[in-house]
């Protein structure tokens, strides 16, 4: 069965969080620190959790603080109902609707869907079913094992009681007593209540709740792990230990009885081995790293509680630098992914129907570490439904805006208190109704992907500006009309903003997988430096770094510059027009100045436009618009250093 929906009301910072939609895989709370996540994700797990004591609302701790003893009053009083802590609803799947079928026949259930309604106190809870008697009776009736007597006067029986009477009159067979125990269960307390407690609620998955409080320290003594198992007593971080020496093939019991040091360091060497293999899948981090177990007896010397019996100790070699270190003492990161990755596993081998809620996971993971996680989530829990929270744009996936959910409280950021219907809080599937921090994490996710895509591609050609990707894509549709070579269109174009971000945007796009990098820029004597770090630092090869100079001819030169002096010139008059001086002549501008956007802004800076100030980009844009008149005017040399650009970028595809 699914978990479709979740209300929770009056719990800690809630005092209703509004209906929670539930996705069918994977649901992500985002919220910035303090709004409730935690709280969101808490009080679900308490309505069917996996560590069965913790299946307790306590209205001393758990009540909103400020009007606790307001409610306990009005509740013994008489003067409201009971808070209804957590409303869920569930949609029964196929296998749950056959369990039922296979008693009571296909009609009994009035619907697919059932609500459970947790309370204040220890499992206090409530459930929503119906269930159509004169159906099951009915199904009942018609069992073939039964006589044609009997099967007649129980379709005739109107009651439940009426049917227990008419098996009574007949003689008990085994097919009589069978129907005779049924009827009996069922008439303790009613269909329903049989229906939901026997055949539908042992099938609902339990909550498996998993934050940093969880993660293992590494090393125990088995002895007192054994102790603390016998008496139900726990510790958290040892469930994800137990977890691992079970993943590991190990039994701790047997551990501590072992004679056989051979057999002992056998088991120890294989179940190392399988973890290693477990881990890497999903840990790129570092590709080197090995598990090792270690069981020995315990020393003096040892740690705290481990100075007697015998201790496990659980470490990590990495073989780059030939050094083994104590789990403990790895990166928190790893420590937390390793730890949910030891109880998970263990859960999934024992074949555990759970639903898994995730509090800030991989919180102190890099961001690749992130996104390796989230690859973890799609791939190995999707037998599972999944919520986690979050307020890391690297643990939400942009493609997947609709599994989102925006957890956000008002109060407090508010100067006074909000009145309740207002305050606490809420969780919001649009994001209309949210807040700007609340949306902050969707926000660096969306802006992440649109750096991904929009302008990037496994081809991605960097230039400095919009202007040379309007006049490098217009050029090109020019020449491919004439029968000439343009530039392909497996070249995304990607606009830097200028010179100085080159290295950056080179570094961040070169580093990605699969990712081919080329630039075409404008250069002047001081970004010869910049522009040659690109290959001496190795970011680039020397042929992936081409410059405007490389087609023009000369040392220094911009995009304008693959065009002809005169016919630059007229696309500045033409743009300009009602805003220079006057018009400008190739003779006016200094002949000794390479580049022609210097020499027209050194005769501007002596004689100032009548309004508004000189751009490159609004020349480009007028190419653009008046392409058809202006390409007959494009000079054969013109054409020439744009087809021979594009013919060596062309060259460098993949």
């Amino acid at each position: 069965m699914k978990l479709k929906q979740y209300r929770v009301r009056e719990f800690r910072s809630i005092w209703d969080s509004g209906p929670i939609e539930v996705d069918d895989q994977t649901t992500c709370f985002v919220g910035k620190n303090e709004a409730g996540k935690t709280t969101v994700l808490t009080a679900l797990y308490r309505t069917n959790p996996i560590r069965t004591g913790d299946a307790v609302f306590d209205e001393t701790y758990d009540y909103p603080k400020r009007e606790v003893e307001d409610y306990r009053f009005a509740v013994e009083n008489g003067e409201r109902e009971e808070a209804a802590v957590v409303e869920c609803t569930y949609e029964l799947e196929k296998d749950d609707l056959l369990a039922v079928e296979n008693v009571f026949g296909p009609n009994v259930l009035n619907g697919k869907t059932f609500k459970r309604t947790t309370y204040y106190g220890n499992g206090n809870s409530r459930y929503t079913l119906t269930c159509d008697n004169a159906a099951a009776r009915k199904h009942l009736a018609s069992n073939p094992a039964l006589s044609d007597d009997l099967r007649a006067a129980l379709a005739a029986a109107a009651t439940w009681k009426d049917f227990a009477t008419a098996l009574d009159a007949v003689e008990a067979t085994d097919a009589v007593n069978a129907v005779k125990k049924l009827v009996a269960k069922v008439r303790e307390k009613e269909l329903s209540y049989y229906v939901f407690n026997t055949l539908i609620w042992p099938r609902a998955p339990k909550f498996l709740y998993f934050d940093e409080y969880y993660q293992m320290e590494g090393q125990a003594n088995l002895n007192a792990l054994i102790t603390r198992e016998d008496k139900d007593q726990l510790l958290d971080s040892d469930y994800p230990l137990i977890g691992l020496i079970n993943l590991a093939r190990l039994d701790h019991r047997k551990l501590v009885a072992t004679n056989n040091t051979v057999e002992l360091k056998n088991k120890l060497q294989g179940a190392g081995n399988h973890l290693t293999q477990r881990i890497v899948k999903y840990w790129s981090q570092n590709r080197h790293i090995q598990m090792r177990f270690d069981v020995r007896d315990a020393k003096v010397g040892d740690p705290e509680g481990m100075q007697q019996g015998v201790n496990v100790w659980g470490e990590v070699y990495d073989s780059v630098h030939w050094a083994t270190t104590p789990l403990s003492n790895r990166s928190r990161g790893f420590v937390w992914f390793f730890s949910f990755l030891a109880w998970y596993e263990d859960v999934k081998r024992q074949g555990q129907n759970v639903i898994l809620l995730l509090d800030e996971p991989g919180l102190s993971l890099h961001g690749r570490a992130q996104a390796d996680l989230l690859r973890y989530f799609d791939s190995e829990l999707s037998g599972h439904q999944l919520l986690y929270t979050t307020h890391s744009p690297f643990m939400i996936d942009p493609t997947k805006f609709e599994r989102v959910r925006i957890v956000q409280d008002l109060g407090i950021d508010a100067p006074e208190a909000l009145p309740k219907e207002e305050d606490g809080t809420k969780v919001l599937a649009n994001v209309f109704d949210a807040t700007d921090d609340s949306l902050f994490p969707l926000q660096g996710a969306l802006g992440y992907e649109i750096q991904q895509t929009l302008f990037i591609g496994p081809n991605s050609l960097i230039v400095e500006g919009v202007a040379d990707m309007l006049y490098l894509r217009a050029v090109s549709g020019e020449l491919e009309r004439e029968g000439r070579t343009g530039l392909s269109e497996q070249w995304v174009i990607t606009p830097v903003g200028g010179s100085g971000k080159v290295p950056t945007f080179v570094a961040m796009l070169g580093s990605q997988k699969g990712m081919n990098v080329a630039t075409l820029l404008d250069i002047q004597n001081s970004d010869k430096q910049l522009i040659e770090d690109l290959y001496k630092k190795k970011l680039l090869t020397k042929k992936q770094v081409s410059t405007y100079a490389d087609f023009t001819g000369t040392a220094e030169a911009d995009v304008e510059d693959m065009f002809d002096r005169a016919f630059y010139i007229d696309l500045v008059n033409g743009e300009f027009a009602g805003q220079l001086s006057e018009k400008i002549t190739k003779t006016k501008l200094n002949a000794k100045e390479p580049r022609s956007l210097r020499a027209i802004e050194a005769w501007l800076a002596d004689n100032p436009m009548k309004s508004g100030s000189f751009g490159h980009y609004r020349p480009a844009r007028y190419f653009t618009e008046q392409l058809t008149k202006l390409w007959p005017k494009v000079s054969d040399e013109t054409k020439d250093r744009f087809e021979a650009a594009f013919k060596h970028l062309n060259g460098l595809l993949r």
